[in-house]
């Protein structure tokens, strides 16, 4: 949600801290490898 949100402020130029959308994408990648670890872990 608050990568939609910061997407759509940078499309509309309202966006102040540019670095924070890469910060939000890592987040989510790092939060879906270790649900992903976690899983994996359940099925060995």
């Amino acid at each position: 949600k608050e990568q939609f949100n910061l997407r759509f402020q940078k499309a509309t130029g309202q966006l102040e801290k540019t670095a924070r959308v890469k910060q939000v994408r890592k987040d989510i990648a790092r939060i879906k490898t270790i649900a992903a670890e976690k899983s994996a872990a359940k099925k060995a």
